[in-house]
């Protein structure tokens, strides 16, 4: 994708009628264009092969196969497509999963359509993705529940840590905490391009995809302990 060209976008859901809808609301757009569609999971990872797209609209209850193992299987092609997970329920095991799997965003399917819009934008510009309150909550509910009750002993120091610069360390915890890059700069008082400089070192040193990986990973790798769950 190049600064002029429009934004990709495939979309992947056994349901025409969604896909309907959700092509009409793209399109409506200048700067994005619905590019191809697939009804189940198979068929979005030879799609996404065959048309090269910027963001992927994926449906997680699929036949064939589902969108977990698509996503999957995408992100660890050679591809530079984004995922997002489309879902019913806010916490949803399904939509953490899919984050777990390389995806880089989850949004309702009943989102409102400037919100659909909003995320395609976010999610296709690589650096603007921060996890909002209700990913944060799933991340706490999943992380939480896969813990075995009454085990003290935390997940093991990633040795990759031990590549990161003090300063970078900052910038893993401010992003795992969901600061942009505009809090985060003003936080540390550093311009935002500076940040975003030490946001693609830190994502190459950890070997991760965009800024929502990093999140999973904070709290995957114990960086970030789970708050209070009713907060």
């Amino acid at each position: 994708m190049t600064d002029n060209a429009p934004i990709r976008v495939l979309l992947v859901d056994d349901q025409p009628l969604l896909r309907m809808g959700f092509r009409l609301i793209l399109e409506g757009e200048d700067d994005l264009e619905v590019v191809g569609e697939a009804s189940d999971g198979a068929e979005a990872v030879r799609k996404v092969k065959e048309l090269e797209p910027d963001v992927v609209l994926m449906d997680v209850r699929m036949p064939a196969m589902d969108g977990i193992e698509a996503t999957r299987r995408i992100t660890a092609s050679s591809t530079n497509a984004r995922i997002i997970i489309l879902t019913t329920f806010d916490l949803d095991e399904y939509a953490f999963s899919g984050l777990q799997a390389g995806a880089s965003a989850f949004l309702l399917k009943d989102v409102a359509p400037a919100e659909l819009v909003q995320g395609v934008r976010l999610v296709a510009s690589g650096d603007a993705v921060v996890a909002p309150r209700v990913t944060q909550r799933l991340l706490e509910t999943y992380v939480r529940g896969g813990r075995v009750p009454g085990q003290a002993a935390a997940p093991a120091r990633d040795p990759l840590l031990e590549e990161l610069t003090p300063r970078e360390t900052e910038m893993l915890e401010a992003i795992a905490g969901g600061l942009s890059n505009a809090e985060i700069a003003h936080k540390f008082f550093l311009s935002e391009a500076t940040v975003k400089t030490h946001v693609r070192r830190i994502l190459t040193k950890l070997h991760l995809r965009d800024r929502v990986q990093v999140v999973v990973y904070a709290y995957e790798t114990g960086l970030v302990i789970p708050s209070n769950p009713d907060y």
